[in-house]
């Protein structure tokens, strides 16, 4: 501003000196005016050594007003960038202000208090983790009363501590658990002494120059389907509230050592070494077989429940899996190898089973509506699915032999607002029958699983018999969860789910004008259930 006040004085000075130059022509020559013509070049000398310092002034005063605007605009850049420094330090400190220091690591808080009820339509002396093979038919007599509890065993604890040994290397543990474990002790008589269990124990290594990632300790399996990646706590479960989750969802919490590699955060390839156990079924005709010298599996010793029994593993099971997230959505396939263990004849045998799978994840509607679909398919797999039908059978020469099952899940979850999920589930679990019929003098023996020679001929009638081999078990399940409370106090919830499950057996003899015929009786068993549950996340 006050450059242009200056050049506007300037250029009034040199109009004026113009118009007194313009308004007094030159007349003709006296000696008084030429001593009035000196004095005049005089004064337009001064004038012009006054507009040449004016001139001066004015350049170094644009100049200053140059350099005062380079000033400001460095300035203001520098104020955005200290702007910038204190929003990502006030992100910082919010984020610290979740954890909580110690001797250079972190720790951060987890977990959920829970206020919870059951209710089925048939008993099956369940907590909140129901028991969808133990389903009962019509001739039980639990299967015609419900069944009524409440339960805050549910409630999860939880710990992550990370440390950062440098830019590239990241240390972790985490320790997680609720009280679902159920000691001899525990009941629902008088105080509820139900005691704590573990779910996850374990301790990880990421390195991110080489995109390597170690996993050691107690975790869901390496088969369990994820959101993003293959990183520990990004399972992706069914939201139900059933702590058993869903019929045809693939999943296991075991000890493991897993090595994953990932290529820039987008293509994963990890292996994994998991504890094994086997879950056999025996068939009722058992006892007759030929060959009953053998050992499967052992009594509980040290360490563990002596009310339990052990199988008899000696190689864990191996699962590799590959995984990506090309941008949309998130995809997986895996394979498992499994080794069945067992002696007979006096010497030892080893019976392969296992299988592959798939699974993938995409937003359907951005940030509204998400569908997760996930199946497995192979032989002696039954441990990993939520219905926990049996992994092998026996043959009558002793050997194991290994039962295929094919699992499946398709769910959506709706985002109908910050405060409000709902969420549509399906699953279903399919069992192949693995029958043997040995014959002797007396006639044939009915062995293995889903023989159709096996008795279901009472599956209806109250009291009856029944071997009710299940052949599928599937589930429909719906729910919601309400955050009725989100703040810096923590969230609180409401959800409840509805679910209807239906048990198939193989068929087997029943009775077709009042004689018994093999593979002439189908039995069926259903349960609906409901749940309800309080959820306050404090941290």
């Amino acid at each position: 501003m006050r450059s242009k006040m200056l050049a506007v004085a300037v250029a009034a000075a040199l109009g004026v000196t113009s118009f007194h130059v313009v308004a007094d022509p030159a007349p003709a020559k006296s000696s008084s005016q030429s001593t009035n013509q000196s004095t005049q070049s005089a004064e337009i000398e001064a004038l012009k050594a006054q507009l040449q310092a004016l001139q001066a002034k004015v350049v170094e005063l644009e100049q200053r007003t140059d350099a005062q605007s380079d000033i400001n605009v460095s300035t203001g850049q520098a104020v955005e960038q200290v702007q910038k420094q204190v929003a990502a330090t006030d992100t910082q400190m919010k984020k610290s202000a979740d954890k909580l220091s110690y001797k250079g690591v972190n720790i951060t808080l987890g977990g959920f208090l829970a206020a919870e009820s059951i209710y089925r339509s048939a008993q099956e002396g369940a907590d909140i983790a129901s028991n969808y093979s133990a389903i009962p038919f019509k001739n039980v007599q639990t299967a015609h009363m419900d069944e009524f509890r409440m339960s805050a065993r549910q409630s999860r604890l939880s710990a992550l501590v990370q440390g950062d040994v440098d830019p590239n290397t990241h240390l972790a543990g985490y320790v997680e658990m609720d009280f679902l474990g159920g000691a001899q002790t525990a009941n629902s008589n008088e105080s509820n002494s139900f005691n704590p269990r573990m779910r996850n124990v374990y301790m990880t290594a990421d390195w991110d120059n080489s995109g390597l990632h170690l996993l050691a300790g107690q975790n869901w399996s390496l088969l369990t389907l994820n959101s993003k990646g293959i990183t520990p706590r990004t399972e992706l479960t069914p939201p139900q509230i059933d702590a058993q989750y869903i019929p045809g969802f693939t999943w296991a919490r075991q000890d493991q050592i897993r090595l994953v590699k990932d290529w820039d955060k987008t293509y994963w390839l990890g292996i994994s070494l998991e504890n094994p156990q086997t879950t056999f079924y025996t068939s009722p005709n058992q006892a007759k077989a030929p060959v009953q010298q053998q050992a499967y599996n052992i009594t509980a010793g040290s360490g563990f429940d002596s009310a339990n029994t052990l199988s008899l593993n000696h190689i864990p099971d191996v699962i590799v899996k590959f995984a990506a997230d090309p941008g949309y959505g998130h995809y997986e396939v895996f394979g498992l190898a499994r080794s069945f263990y067992n002696r007979y004849s006096n010497q030892n045998h080893d019976t392969w089973g296992g299988g592959w799978g798939l699974g993938m994840v995409l937003p359907l509607i951005d940030k509204t509506l998400d569908w997760q679909f996930s199946g497995m398919s192979g032989k002696g797999i039954g441990r990993y699915g939520s219905a926990q039908l049996s992994d092998v059978t026996f043959s009558p020469n002793g050997s194991l032999s290994p039962i295929k099952e094919t699992m499946i899940l398709s769910g959506l979850t709706w985002h109908a607002s910050s405060d409000v999920d709902v969420y549509l589930f399906g699953g279903r679990e399919g069992a192949s029958k693995k029958d043997f019929n040995y014959g002797t003098a007396a006639g044939n023996i009915a062995l293995g699983y889903g023989n159709p020679a096996y008795n279901n001929s009472g599956c209806d009638v109250a009291g009856g018999t029944c071997v009710g081999n299940a052949k599928d078990i599937w589930q429909g399940t719906a729910g919601f969860w309400w955050k009725f409370y989100q703040g810096k106090f923590g969230k609180m919830q409401f959800g409840a789910q509805y679910s209807h499950t239906e048990k198939e057996a193989f068929a087997g003899q029943g009775f077709v004008n009042g004689l018994l015929v093999n593979g002439a009786a189908s039995p069926k068993a259903k349960e609906d259930m409901f749940f309800t549950s309080f959820r306050y996340y404090p941290f």
